[in-house]
């Protein structure tokens, strides 16, 4: 099992970091190319449209017969062996600016549950990857969460969503946690939220109504590297996802509770 995992790691890496390729030498004219999705706020650009494509061909040929499940394209919701789930760029708003923080995100899941991902920042071509009980690195450098422990010295991550009637109480959240923390982040892309709490560079990230391609890849860096970890239908925050540094996350997630965690 330990050499599936980490099999699955390797492909996940090769894989994330060819389309990474992909979405950064084609950016000025893939976003030229947008649709909307679930709102006129929420873009698809042929950015994404083709490296989904060329994630989805190239699992075919190194895992052949597995499934996957994209953002763009869908595809199996049934959790039986190995499937993988992909965000082909995490954080489009961001790609459409021009402003450097999006992803490619790709997770192998194993009975739905997920055994290894990789993150690859197409900017910067870093790669964040880790593989279940095999640790989580940065361009190959073991990562550890944070060791914070004072609520009001935490640096917590979130996003919004594109409704504007969530983001409404997604505002009230966040108005109730400044005043309790040291600040609030907002970067854009839920996958390196993630992969930032494994490194230590937030202290917590929470969202609400993520999907999994969001979350697949970049939850495992965070869990892997000592956070507490929190997902959609797992826990007490319902379809939250939540990480967090341990001497934190018990007092994060009461401030949330409390304060409705929508």
């Amino acid at each position: 099992m330990v050499h599936l995992r980490d099999t699955l790691r390797q492909v996940a890496v090769r894989v994330a970091r060819e389309a990474a390729e992909l979405v950064e030498t084609t950016r000025r004219s893939a976003v030229r190319d947008v649709a909307t999705k679930s709102s006129a706020t929420d873009p698809v650009t042929a950015g994404d449209r083709a490296a989904e494509r060329l994630i989805r061909e190239r699992l075919a040929e190194l895992r052949p017969g597995e499934s996957v499940l994209g953002e763009e394209e869908g595809g199996a919701t049934a959790a039986d062996g190995v499937r993988w789930v992909v965000d082909p760029i995490d954080g489009t708003v961001n790609y459409l600016y021009g402003f450097p923080w999006y992803s490619v995100s790709v997770a192998a899941q194993l009975d739905g549950i997920t055994a290894a991902g990789a993150v690859v920042e197409p900017a910067s071509g870093r790669v964040w990857s880790a593989a279940r009980d095999g640790g989580a690195t940065l361009d190959g450098q073991p990562l550890r969460a944070s060791t914070a422990e004072e609520l009001e010295l935490t640096l917590v991550a979130t996003g919004f969503a594109y409704r504007p009637e969530r983001r409404a109480r997604q505002t009230e959240v966040v108005r109730h946690l400044l005043t309790r923390v040291r600040d609030i982040r907002r970067t854009g892309s839920a996958a390196l939220d993630l992969c930032m709490v494994g490194a230590g560079w937030v202290d917590a990230y929470f969202e609400v109504g993520l999907n999994p391609w969001d979350w697949a890849a970049g939850s495992l860096v965070a869990e892997e590297a000592g956070a507490i970890v929190e997902l959609p239908g797992t826990g007490e925050l319902g379809d939250a996802v939540f990480a967090a540094a341990p001497g934190i996350a018990t007092g994060l997630k009461g401030l949330l509770l409390a304060a409705g965690r929508s």
